[in-house]
This record gives C-alpha cells, sequence and structure tokens, in this order.
C-alpha cells in the first residue's frame, strides 16, 4: 500500500517558546523526514505521531513532509485524521483509494469505430427490416447488434450485421445485456424496435429512508436540472426515452436487471441514479414507424396485473422504496401512441383506491379516454401502483 503526502498541513500560530502538534489516525500509519536540529519526532511509522519543535518554521517543514498509508486494503473506503495542538482539534478525512487503470478505446478515424447500434427485437421482423433499412441509408459500414428471443427467429443477415438468438421470451432487459455485452466501440446507440418521434425525459429525486423503511423516488415528467455547460440546447436529466446515445462502460457496470421481462425501461435510470450522468437534447429527432396489428405480440407487450404486481414489488425491493409516487401526469404527456392519443376523462373522478399493496402506497385504477383524429373514442382503464 503507497504512502501519500498529506497536502497543506501547517500549523498558524502566535510565537511560542516551543510548539507541540500531534496527528492521530485509525487505519494506518504516519511518517515524517527526519527531523532537524533542536526537533523531535515521536512515533514515525504509527497510527500517533508527535512533533515538537522550538522553531515554528521547522515544525511546519516535517508537517509538509507527513505521509500516510493505509495498512487496510479497500477500493474504496476512508478514515480521519485527528490534528492537535494544545487545547485545539482539528478533524480531517483521508480517502483511501486503489486507483483504478484507464480503459481505453480504439476510436479510429470515424463514426464506425466509434459508435455500435444495438436493438431488442420479438415478434416484429416487419418493424426490424424497415429500422435496418432506414440505418443502411444513412451508415451503411455502422455494425448493428440485434438481440432476438422470437419463439421461432427468422435470419436476419447483412454486412456489419449480427444476429445474436436467446431462449425463446427471454426478457426486454436481458436482451439488452446481451446486445450491450458484444459491443466493442466506445458508445452505442440504443434503439427501439420502432422508437418514437417525441421527447420523453424525466426528473428523479430520491429521498434516503432508514434501514426499517426505506427511501421515496418521485419523477417529475419533463423535469430537467439545468443545461449542459457549452451546449445550451441540452439538459441534464435523471432519463430519457427508449432512444439513446451512451457510454458502453458506463452502462455495463449499472446493467438492466434481467428480472424485467416484458414492460421496463425507467428501472435502467433508476438504478443508475448516482453513478449516470444523463442528457436530453431538444435539436434531436427520430421518426416512429406506423403501428402494425399484431395481437400475438400485444399479448405479450402488455402484462397483466400480476406481472405489473411483481414488476412493483421488484422496485420496491430492490431499491429498498416504501413510495414511488407515479405522477398522472406523465400519461397525459403522451399525446400520441400508434395514431391514437391519451387524456384523462375528468381528473377528480379518475383515481380510485382499490386497496393497499405497501405501505403508504395503493394499486390505483385510472379511467382513460382513446381518442382518434376524428374524435371518436373509447375508454380504457390503467391500474397504477403509487404512493
Amino acid at each position: 500500500m503507497t504512502s501519500t503526502l498529506i497536502p497543506g498541513l501547517a500549523l498558524h500560530a502566535e510565537q511560542r517558546s516551543n510548539y507541540t502538534v500531534s496527528l492521530k489516525v485509525s487505519k494506518g500509519v504516519l511518517s515524517t523526514g527526519i527531523p532537524a536540529e533542536g526537533a523531535q519526532v515521536q512515533g514515525n511509522g504509527e497510527s500517533r505521531l508527535m512533533m515538537e519543535s522550538s522553531s515554528l518554521e521547522t515544525l511546519n517543514e516535517l508537517l509538509a513532509n507527513v505521509s500516510y498509508t493505509s495498512t487496510v486494503y479497500h477500493i474504496h473506503t476512508g478514515d480521519l485524521a485527528s490534528f492537535q495542538f494544545e487545547d485545539h482539534e482539528a478533524v480531517f478525512p483521508v480517502t483511501i483509494k486503489q486507483p483504478q487503470p484507464p480503459v481505453l478505446y480504439d476510436m479510429g478515424t470515424d463514426i464506425n469505430s466509434q459508435v455500435t447500434i444495438t436493438t431488442k427485437t420479438f415478434l416484429r421482423y416487419p418493424e426490424l427490416k424497415v429500422l435496418l433499412k432506414s440505418i443502411r441509408q444513412f451508415y451503411k459500414d455502422i455494425e448493428v447488434i440485434i438481440a432476438d428471443d422470437s419463439f421461432k427467429p427468422e435470419k436476419i443477415t447483412g454486412d456489419h450485421t449480427k444476429h445474436f438468438i436467446m431462449p425463446p421470451g427471454k426478457g426486454w432487459f436481458a436482451g439488452r445485456n446481451l446486445a450491450v455485452s458484444q459491443v466493442t466501440t466506445k458508445y452505442f446507440l440504443w434503439l427501439g424496435g420502432k422508437v418514437g418521434g417525441h421527447q420523453f425525459y424525466s426528473s428523479l429525486i430520491y429521498e434516503e429512508g432508514d434501514e426499517m423503511e426505506g427511501g421515496c423516488m418521485y419523477r417529475k415528467s419533463r423535469g430537467k436540472f439545468h443545461s449542459l455547460p457549452c451546449y445550451p440546447q441540452c439538459s441534464l436529466v435523471s432519463g430519457v426515452v427508449n432512444f439513446f446515445l451512451a457510454r458502453t462502460d458506463a452502462v455495463q457496470r449499472v446493467r438492466f436487471d434481467p428480472k424485467l421481462k416484458r414492460v421496463a425501461h425507467s428501472e435502467f435510470f433508476m438504478d443508475g441514479l448516482g453513478s449516470l450522468m444523463v442528457a436530453t437534447c431538444g435539436h434531436v429527432s427520430i421518426g416512429h414507424q406506423k403501428a402494425r396489428a399484431n395481437n400475438r405480440y400485444g399479448r405479450f407487450r402488455y402484462p397483466g396485473d400480476s406481472d405489473q404486481h411483481s414488476r412493483s414489488q421488484l422496485n420496491f425491493f430492490k431499491n429498498h422504496l416504501k413510495c414511488l409516487p407515479i405522477p398522472v401526469q406523465d400519461f397525459g404527456a403522451v399525446e400520441q401512441t400508434g395514431g391514437l392519443g391519451l387524456a384523462p376523462r375528468h381528473p377528480p373522478e379518475t383515481v380510485n383506491v382499490a386497496g393497499q399493496v405497501h405501505s403508504g402506497c395503493f394499486l390505483l385504477d385510472w379511467r382513460l379516454r382513446l381518442f382518434d383524429g376524428n374524435g371518436k373514442h373509447s375508454f380504457m382503464v390503467l391500474k397504477l401502483e403509487g404512493c
């Protein structure tokens, strides 16, 4: 374990006939240089170090050479150092950290060496083929990685295209993990099977709880923190839509929870809160494919209450939460979905408490009106879990 100088260590005091200071730590040892004539040092190489001199300048020379050596191996922890002079004491932290070697990528000379496009498909080959055709119009040599857990996989071929077949129905996040695990470039662009043209982003606010009850996670739809320095058209947020450019190593450290098989997205950004820096840019857009009828896919894409309940239970347990409110306005922001819009009927009448499912949280039924461009509408009920 390497010795490190403690920077800025010095004593500032009025003139005295003698100066005595002491330093004490608990997870390491302290050392200083050879004392000059008229100075004394006790405890060199021990957890408590005392220095004495009649000259303040000489004492400060010894303090400037004090080094800390950890006796505890840990990749990231800390110690508290106590500095004492007469009746005065100052306590300051010491970081104990294993340095990390850099992980470098060969950036090459063009975008093909820097970015890989990744996607996940399940039962929707017509949409996948449209996506691939669109990509090749602009980036004919960029690598595309496809994770596929369809029951009867179709063969997808083409230059710079890798098609990975998974066990059937393995799931949405498992497919994301597989695709990202095969990326060899510094960045990857994640695309949904048919991505959307609207901008959806959110900010997350996490309130830590205690060991017994856990904390609360609040999500503000279209919430921003502030603009990104040097990029005024971009803002820092906590989560973005299912179309994003990301650093490969940063995403691999967070990973996608494979327990989430059918419906999931915001859970990745919840798991990455505090370790991922996320931004959204208003000048970037992407088209949305026209919805195609696929009843078999719909049965998997829109699961029943039991699947949603399991998803909620996982969120509460894994992130140690006691409440996870879901703002109603999140759904009001979805102006178009496959040609249909969502809007609340009458907000005060749309939410009915159906039963308590967690301490402080309830299962809510929300009645929505689906309407088209001709003014025709029908109603549907969404079951939401919130606090």
